[in-house]
């Protein structure tokens, strides 16, 4: 792996998950990136929202780290790969810097990504009305866990440069100082909705925001010294690399890509990919029909909500989805998807919008958080996924629920991480398979196996 045992890389992580971690990597990638370095981006944790901004920022995908999803040696070989060729390496935290699967654990936290990748940690502090607290608070993350690096502070949101030099003097002396900080800047606020940060869009947010962030950066900080934090980093750790040559193409796998359906893992996507699958992008708000000869069809999670009247009206693409289905072409949803394969989306104005028609029962909206954290997932009957038996991880982040389904008419046995209880979901023909589980493949690389095969089947079929 040229370059990528040695690359500088360094952990941005908070205190809370509202500090504006998103904010300042921006920031500082941009900040980066005008010094003429390539920053590969990462973010810990199983959020799809932050990546979208990371991905604007660099132009290139941004990779999920998660420790109870993917596990030490997926996450080690997914960093490994996705920082050859570049300079630095920059990851996000995941809520507050020891916050994640478990209250009385690391698991899936970014410290626990941090000691796997032996990674610094920058760690940000909304620092509004504080002065000598902040050196407490940098003391306490560093004596917490004596095993992981907190190498710097970073205040945000300070009142003015005095406020800045200020938090400088009070950590002086400390083992963690505060190596720089930003000023709240409302105009150049990224924009919210109930699902977190709006999706990083073209359409939502001007690219001058992200230029003006970095620019921002470069004003108030040395960004040096950044990069000597990030230089600190040792050697990576070993782990065992997995085979990530690329098989020639034998299928096509139709995902659908647009502003209704965009959450997916970039890993999940390489993998299918690295099997021989062709990823051919569509659009169900847009497209009258699937892409041509493609053998099966990949329904990521997004906000069909909010575009449910332009879905219920491509009548066309609903029809091609479900003649796709008729002919024994495999589905597989998440989701958002799921929502759209249901017989109907229903608004919080209680207004029906007809969807494709695959799944049983509406998915009707709420105004509160209906579902939220860690799942394990096992197939109770062979799926397009692959066999009986077949378990792998997800987690649950949704304002809907599905109803007027069977109550143990669903072929995916789910445990949740937190409370174990037991539900099923996992609705469909036998050839789809729609729950509201966005899984990540590294936690069983024989589910993307299992819907490689799926398509190689369909396509031998000739229907």
């Amino acid at each position: 792996m040229d370059g990528a045992p040695l690359i500088p890389r360094l952990v941005v992580a908070g205190t809370s998950s509202g500090v504006g971690k998103t904010t300042v990597m921006v920031a500082l990638t941009r900040a980066l990136q005008a010094r003429g370095l390539k920053v590969a981006t990462f973010k810990c944790g199983p959020d799809y929202l932050d990546p979208s901004y990371h991905a604007r920022t660099t132009g290139a995908p941004c990779h999920n780290l998660d420790g109870w999803l993917m596990g030490r040696d997926a996450v080690v070989s997914t960093f490994r790969h996705a920082t050859q060729g570049h300079d630095v390496a920059l990851i996000e935290g995941v809520m507050g810097l020891y916050d994640g699967a478990s209250p009385d654990s690391e698991e899936g936290s970014a410290a626990q990504v941090a000691k796997w990748l032996a990674a610094p940690v920058l760690a940000v502090v909304d620092v509004s009305g504080m002065a000598r607290t902040i050196a407490a608070i940098g003391t306490g993350l560093a004596a917490f866990d004596p095993e992981l690096k907190v190498a710097g502070l970073f205040a945000n949101r300070v009142g003015s440069r005095s406020h800045l030099e200020l938090l400088q003097r009070a950590a002086r002396g400390t083992a963690v100082p505060v190596v720089g900080g930003l000023p709240a800047q409302e105009a150049l606020a990224f924009p919210e909705r109930h699902l977190g940060l709006l999706t990083a869009s073209e359409e939502s947010i001007p690219s001058g925001h992200f230029d003006a962030w970095g620019t921002l950066l470069s004003e108030w900080n040395d960004t040096e010294a950044f990069l000597r934090l990030a230089r600190e980093a040792p050697a990576l750790p070993e782990a065992p690399e997995e085979d990530r040559s690329e098989a020639p193409v034998t299928c096509r796998i139709a995902v659908a890509q647009d502003a209704a359906f965009h959450f997916y893992y970039a890993d999940n996507l390489r993998r299918l990919e690295r099997l021989g699958a062709q990823c051919v992008p569509f659009s169900p708000l847009a497209d009258a029909a699937l892409p041509p000869d493609v053998h099966a069809v990949y329904l990521g999670g997004g906000y069909p909500e909010l575009h449910a009247q332009k879905l219920a009206d491509n009548q066309s693409l609903r029809r091609a989805l479900s003649d796709f289905a008729a002919r024994g072409g495999p589905i597989y949803a998440e989701c958002g998807g799921m929502m759209y394969l249901s017989q109907a989306i229903r608004t919080l104005e209680g207004r029906d919008f007809p969807m494709v028609g695959l799944v049983p029962g509406v998915a009707v909206m709420a105004p509160k958080l209906q579902a939220l954290g860690y799942v394990e997932v096992e197939t109770t009957v062979r799926t397009v996924l692959g066999g009986a038996g077949l378990r792998f991880r997800g987690h649950q982040f949704r304002y809907s629920t599905l109803e007027g389904v069977p109550e143990q008419g669903g072929v995916l046995r789910i445990r949740k991480r937190r409370g174990g209880t037991i539900h099923t979901e996992g609705f469909g023909p036998p050839n789809v398979l729609a729950s509201y589980v966005h899984a990540h493949w590294a936690s069983n690389p024989l589910v993307a196996e299992g819907l490689v095969a799926s398509a190689r089947a369909f396509k031998e079929q000739g229907t």
